[in-house]
């Protein structure tokens, strides 16, 4: 029996863990799945700012909790992974997003700071999808991870963006991503990544200052940068039975950035 549309993309009973979903691109994905009717759990590495963010979320109608952990740490993860199976019973739906940048020349790329963003944004992501899948997904032969990556990792930057850690950091989650997508298919775990462009965020502000709003907008065919609704229907599709043939995947959200650079 076929079901209506908003049978498909309803996520009333299921529970998402978010990783830096205290702000920016994870708190609206969190946002997004909340509305659709998840049990949110936030994390991000500070306290404060997770507790203002479940005050809005729950002030929202949206069931949230927080865990402080930092996501670059391997004891941290596993603690992370541990007592949200212990307060929330299983995980439905992965958001792996904490993540870090960098800006220097290749050249003169700090080693410690290339460490810095590899251990967040590809080891990070590793550690706890194995966590939350070893211990719930598997077992239960369900679950839904969503990567976020970025346009970064389809290419090369303008030679005024220096960042090649942080480009090749994005690189590795989309294949990653394509990676984890074949080996745990057979456990009916979907495994799927966004791929953002320019959204106004803490990460991104110094680079809006530097570059400016309004010449990264007009570089993008819609002329925008992203804004607080712009990735909640993909988020939604990703870990709804509405896209429950969907694995492997990247897709950019970026106002057509990535048709122009080849991404």
């Amino acid at each position: 029996m076929t079901r209506s549309i908003q049978q498909l993309f309803d996520l009333s009973g299921k529970t998402a863990l978010v990783t830096g979903g205290s702000r920016g691109l994870g708190l609206q994905i969190a946002q997004a799945l909340g509305e659709a009717g998840a049990r949110i759990m936030l994390s991000s590495r500070k306290a404060s700012d997770l507790e203002e963010a479940t005050a809005e979320l729950q002030a929202a109608g949206i069931d949230t909790r927080w865990i402080a952990a930092d996501c670059a740490r391997e004891d941290d993860i596993r603690r992370l992974a541990d007592e949200t199976l212990q307060r929330m019973g299983h995980v439905d739906i992965l958001v792996n997003n904490a993540g870090a940048a960098w800006g220097a020349p290749a050249e003169d790329h700090p080693v410690d700071a290339w460490d810095k963003v590899m251990n967040l944004n590809v080891r990070g992501y590793f550690i706890l999808s194995q966590q939350i899948a070893k211990l719930s997904m598997i077992p239960r032969k369900s679950g839904r991870i969503l990567n976020v990556a970025s346009i970064a990792g389809l290419g090369g930057n303008p030679s005024q963006m220096k960042t090649i850690a942080y480009n090749t950091s994005k690189g590795a989650v989309i294949n990653f991503t394509r990676a984890l997508a074949c080996e745990w298919g057979p456990y009916n775990i979907n495994v799927n990544a966004i791929c953002p462009g320019f959204f106004p965020s803490k990460m991104t502000a110094g680079t809006l200052e530097r570059l400016g709003e309004e010449k990264l907008a007009a570089g993008a065919p819609l002329r925008r940068l992203g804004g607080d609704d712009d990735l909640k229907g993909l988020a939604v599709l990703y870990a709804s039975d509405a896209g429950k043939h969907i694995t492997g995947q990247w897709l950019a959200v970026d106002g057509g950035v990535s048709v122009i650079t080849g991404g």
